[in-house]
């Protein structure tokens, strides 16, 4: 689809409210969207249509119920990327979203201590873990984002093969975070950390959206493993 067509889509806030949904990687229903925008089921199969029309999203049907999820990394990208993006003012000076009521605020605070942006960890922990894999030497960023000797090594512990992930996505890149204005990891790298903290439990979704909470477990191996002290981070107390 052309740039003209995709802006277009994104242009309708219930589409753009959908799209931002689903950045916690899982599949919904047409139905829990309908609920999560406010509007009603029609409007809500009539815009999930036109999105899986123009690729921005796929969806599957299970007997009389209709899953959407977004159509992959690249397009979780573009919607996490136009977030964070304002075009009159410097990325850094964006002001975050108000929001419209408690539950809301509730929900959007949870995200930016901690989330899932589609498949990779994003919020102040987000960030924390990037910033300690520079610090630790874990990644270079000398002529774009590369895992160092020493990272390989430390992914080995953590029982990921870098040479065996396999995909045409990069093997790790950074993500803007729209709520830190700074950025996390991304790429396959960073899909594999994600999917590590929740096998092992280090951190738990709270609830249907993308926030996340970390476990005790997750204070002891984050402490451990990339000497972040979580349990003493203001920016990541409820």
């Amino acid at each position: 689809m052309s740039l003209a067509g995709i802006a277009g889509l994104l242009a309708d806030r219930t589409r753009a409210e959908f799209c931002l949904a689903l950045l916690d990687g899982r599949a919904w229903t047409a139905g829990e969207l309908a609920r999560h925008a406010g509007v009603t089921p029609s409007t809500a199969s009539e815009q999930l249509s036109r999105l899986v029309t123009g690729g921005l999203l796929t969806e599957e049907r299970q007997g009389r119920h209709r899953y959407v999820r977004l159509a992959g990394p690249q397009a979780a990208a573009l919607i996490e990327d136009l977030a964070a993006y304002s075009p009159s003012t410097p990325v850094a000076a964006v002001p975050p979203r108000t929001p419209r009521n408690l539950r809301e605020s509730t929900r959007l605070s949870a995200e930016a201590r901690a989330r899932t942006c589609y498949d990779h960890l994003a919020g102040h922990l987000g960030v924390s873990i990037a910033d300690a894999f520079v610090e630790r030497g874990l990644v270079a960023d000398d002529a774009g984002l590369v895992v160092t000797r020493t990272g390989q090594a430390w992914l080995g512990d953590l029982g990921i093969d870098l040479h065996a992930l396999k995909g045409t996505r990069p093997t790790i890149r950074t993500c803007l975070d729209w709520t830190e204005r700074r950025t996390h990891l991304a790429g396959m790298v960073g899909a594999a950390l994600c999917r590590q903290a929740l096998e092992r439990g280090w951190v738990q979704r709270i609830g249907s959206g993308r926030a996340v909470r970390v476990t005790p477990d997750g204070d002891q191996a984050f402490q451990e493993r990339l000497g972040i002290d979580l349990r003493t981070d203001d920016a990541l107390r409820p």
